[in-house]
């Protein structure tokens, strides 16, 4: 085996991080290495004829960044409130940046694959396979996202660059 294969499985039996945050009453997950940076919301610029969800676009230090509310995007029913609280949590997704607009940021969780457990089958406003697992730590349940896989539906309008 070589180095580079007992680093990958090393890193696999010591867990993933997670970046935790609040969407309502659940508590989401997702990889910490699509994150790129946390920021406080502020108000961005509307593009015409764009899903409600897609709340607009920032220039963050010369890139035009989409904001997606990620409230609206899983509760379709949501008419969601911003406060202090609200962040904008930007990603690297399929060489793209994007943010996710949500209630608040938790914490960064290492999960170790017995704290992962696969997701049962039920109706859901997300995706199957937009779903990583359901972990528990310490009491806590978390919704696992694959985020990239979420982002890169058809209906969020973000498609790899390549595409």
């Amino acid at each position: 085996m070589n180095d580079a294969a007992i680093l990958e499985v090393d890193q696999t039996a010591q867990g993933k991080e997670f970046l935790t945050f609040r969407i309502a009453q659940e508590e989401y997950g997702i990889d910490i290495l699509k994150v790129r940076e946390i920021r406080r919301y502020e108000p961005p610029t509307r593009i015409a004829r764009t899903p409600a969800f897609i709340k607009g676009v920032v220039n963050l230090r010369g890139t035009i960044v989409p904001i997606v509310d990620l409230r609206m995007k899983l509760h379709q029913n949501c008419v969601p409130q911003y406060s202090e609280f609200t962040v904008v949590i930007i990603l690297n997704l399929l060489d793209r940046v994007v943010g996710i607009v949500v209630d608040s940021v938790s914490d960064v969780l290492q999960l170790r694959p017995e704290h992962i457990s696969d997701v049962p089958d039920f109706d859901s406003s997300i995706e199957r396979d937009c779903l990583e697992g359901l972990g528990t730590v310490a009491g806590r349940m978390l919704i696992l996202l694959d985020i990239e896989k979420l982002m890169s539906n058809v209906d969020m309008g973000l498609v790899p660059a390549d595409a």
